[in-house]
């Protein structure tokens, strides 16, 4: 796509412009950038001296409410028939009254899709506020701010129903994924009975972990095979899905490589205790970034579509060993 824009509250239809959060960047980038301020500075400091908040009946709830809304995602193409429609649409066609509605369709679902990944970013406060501070990895502060700038970008400047497919085989995995942390929320707190829990109800965390690197594999076959089709999807967004999705599936190899593979528990011992030293490369990088986001927001401009993405990168442009460490420690994400 090489249309310029020299406006950032001019977006590809003045429909999307009208609607909530979605005028200008400002309120996305201010949330992105007090998301990373709190759950990477902030946060840990003030829970530095306070006991763990107890958070068991709202994590039941906010898992079982995620799982729900994902379902929901997943079948709403299938019941109201614009899967069909979806599907039988061609890349070169003209626009026609369907395939104008399943447009709109669209780019209704990609609004509340944001919302759901803005709703998404509690994972994060819930682990600072749990102090589980080893939770909070590159990997997870990456994803889940990376999904809503991106969906944001992606519904302003770009709303095409190519991507409509990734956002329901996300939601998918969700289910998944939050099904196991609704498990284990319901798990009792004891350690020798959270034991006995987790090999009775959580055994298929390494089955959960194989589901999302095939997510990553189908979504990559997915850009070959539309590209190879000669459909017109803008160039920014295949070059990012498909940098982030390589970078995805690189860091979820290694973390399978190190969580499943038979290794001496002296191992695990080590690396976790590498982790804390080695946080230090990319937290104050990510900090950094977030308060460029605020300082900036009044004072945005950019040619092209990349360069909304170009402080993220710097953000995270971290060393050798910190990758060893986000492999390592990372937790399961979405």
């Amino acid at each position: 796509m090489s249309v310029q824009y020299h406006n950032f509250s001019q977006g590809a239809d003045p429909l999307i412009d009208s609607w909530p959060l979605m005028q200008t960047p400002t309120p996305i980038l201010t949330i992105s950038g007090l998301y990373l301020l709190f759950v990477l500075l902030i946060g840990p400091r003030w829970m530095e001296h306070r006991k763990p908040i107890e958070l068991r009946r709202t994590l039941i709830v906010y898992n079982a409410a995620q799982v729900i809304i994902s379902t929901a995602f997943c079948l709403t193409p299938f019941f109201t028939g614009l899967f069909g429609q979806y599907m039988s649409m061609s890349c070169g066609e003209p626009m026609t009254g369907i395939s104008k509605e399943l447009q709109l369709s669209v780019w209704n679902g990609a609004w509340m899709y944001l919302l759901l990944k803005i709703i998404e970013l509690l994972d994060t406060v819930f682990f600072v506020l749990r102090k589980k501070q080893n939770q909070v990895s590159f990997l997870h502060v990456y994803h889940h701010t990376i999904m809503v700038l991106f969906t944001w970008f992606y519904l302003k400047y770009i709303p095409g129903t190519q991507a409509a497919f990734i956002g329901v085989l996300n939601s998918f995995v969700h289910i998944f994924m939050y099904t196991y942390y609704l498990l284990a929320a319901l798990g009792p707190q004891s350690p020798k009975e959270k034991k006995l829990w987790d090999q009775k109800y959580l055994f298929w965390k390494r089955h959960l972990t194989t589901l999302q690197l095939l997510q990553f594999g189908i979504m990559l076959c997915y850009f070959v095979l539309i590209n190879s089709m000669q459909c017109q999807v803008p160039r920014a967004l295949t070059y990012f899905f498909v940098s982030n999705i390589t970078i995805f599936l690189f860091l979820f190899i290694n973390f399978y490589r190190q969580a499943y593979r038979k290794r001496p528990a002296t191992d695990s011992t080590r690396c976790c205790a590498r982790s804390h030293a080695q946080e230090k490369d990319w937290k104050p990088w990510a900090t950094w970034y977030a308060t460029l986001v605020i300082m900036s927001t009044s004072k945005l401009r950019f040619e092209q579509h990349g360069t909304l993405f170009r402080p993220l990168v710097r953000c995270s442009g971290i060393s050798d060993q910190s990758w060893s460490w986000c492999s390592c420690c990372i937790q399961i994400g979405g």
